[in-house]
């Protein structure tokens, strides 16, 4: 906690623009009736996201994410958030439209990838009755529906090419038209997209039209991936658990200072949402196993394949680390095959039970137990 306020107060002092704009969008948004069942998200206040150190942290890049959001929010150019998925880049197209002079107006957001391509026209710009075979009634779609607002299209990507024709004549003359209509509707809307994927490549393979690209990409905001954040894991594992422990009823304590070190060399291939669902875990099973498994799964980079790309080694070393990392596999296969028991995992494993606890400690898994832990290991005693 204490890390946590720290580095909240640091921040503070650097982000006294961008908190200005929190308050006057708090204000905004904190007016408007909570629309249930609506696809106006923007009741949303900027309380309920993570404060800003936990954000933006403390890393050059997340910094000038930071100077970008802060100088295009004021504008209604269209914005591309890219990075890999579970960056947070939900999250940034929040603050956009949250920090913006249409703050006040919907939030409307399209998971592209979650709506089959038939079906994501009619969602997207809606249809008028008789369109086609059941469409007895008008209906508006999201474009409409974000009108004086920001629609934010998740996975950008994901669009055809008709629906990328549709979306470029939207952005060009701020005009679509609904299915089956004759005329073409009128709206100001903020376009923010984002994506996974190298849009340049797409481009390249046809996949993606280039003068949308441009025109999506007015400006173009890069969201690094966790691993390129390890300074920050403390802050953002700090506020997890804060948050998880209110919401889950759980009494986890922060991680000690050796397994931190562990997350911060870890390579999380699924950013952070990965770490949030870890340190939900965490919260519920109350011991720091649960994290020592992921964090020794076969998705980290090999110790031999990480050795070789450091030059010239030692055998005698490389052996001795392969043998420790693998030994620490089959313990924490054992531990799991034996409900975290360790006595029956020592027995499993023909050793001694004073033998295990010397490994567990030689490959770094905590010795220390939850007290349901402990009533199954006395259970398990001769």
């Amino acid at each position: 906690m204490r890390i946590f306020l720290r580095c909240a107060g640091t921040w503070r002092k650097k982000c006294n623009s961008l908190a200005r704009l929190r308050k006057k969008a708090d204000a905004r948004v904190t007016e408007m009736p909570l629309l249930a069942g609506s696809n106006n998200e923007s009741a949303i206040t900027v309380q309920q996201l993570p404060p800003e150190p936990v954000i933006f942290g403390q890393t050059p890049a997340m910094r000038d994410v930071r100077q970008k959001l802060e100088r295009v929010a004021a504008s209604n150019l269209s914005v591309l958030i890219s990075g890999e998925s579970g960056t947070g880049k939900d999250i940034v197209a929040r603050l956009l439209h949250l920090y913006s002079p249409w703050a006040a107006g919907p939030f409307v957001k399209v998971n592209c990838p979650a709506i089959p391509g038939t079906l994501l026209e009619s969602e997207l710009f809606g249809y008028e009755r008789g369109a086609f075979t059941g469409a007895y009634n008008p209906k508006p779609g999201r474009v409409e529906m974000a009108h004086r607002g920001t629609l934010f299209l998740d996975e950008i990507a994901e669009l055809d090419g008709m629906l990328q024709a549709k979306l470029l004549q939207l952005l060009q003359d701020g005009q679509f038209s609904r299915i089956g209509a004759q005329e073409d509707k009128k709206v100001e809307v903020r376009v923010v997209c984002s994506t996974n994927r190298e849009l340049h490549e797409e481009i390249e393979q046809g996949n993606f039209r280039g003068d949308l690209f441009y025109r999506i990409a007015t400006m173009t905001i890069h969201l690094p991936p966790l691993r390129e954040r390890a300074v920050d894991l403390p802050i953002i594992c700090d506020y997890l658990l804060q948050h998880y422990n209110e919401r889950l009823n759980g009494r986890a304590v922060m991680m000690r200072p050796a397994l931190m070190a562990k997350m911060q060399r870890y390579s999380w291939p699924g950013n952070i949402r990965q770490l949030e669902n870890l340190v939900k875990r965490y919260v519920v099973m109350g011991t720091e196993d649960v994290i020592l498994s992921e964090l020794l799964e076969p998705n980290e980079r090999d110790t031999v394949d990480t050795l070789m790309l450091e030059g010239p080694v030692s055998l005698k070393k490389l052996t001795r680390q392969t043998v420790r990392k693998l030994e620490a596999r089959i313990i924490l296969n054992a531990l799991h095959a034996n409900n975290w028991n360790r006595k029956k995992a020592a027995r499993s494993l023909d050793i001694s039970y004073r033998a295990l606890l010397y490994k567990l400690k030689e490959v770094g898994i905590p010795q220390r137990r939850s007290s349901s832990t402990n009533k199954h290991e006395e259970d398990g005693a001769e």
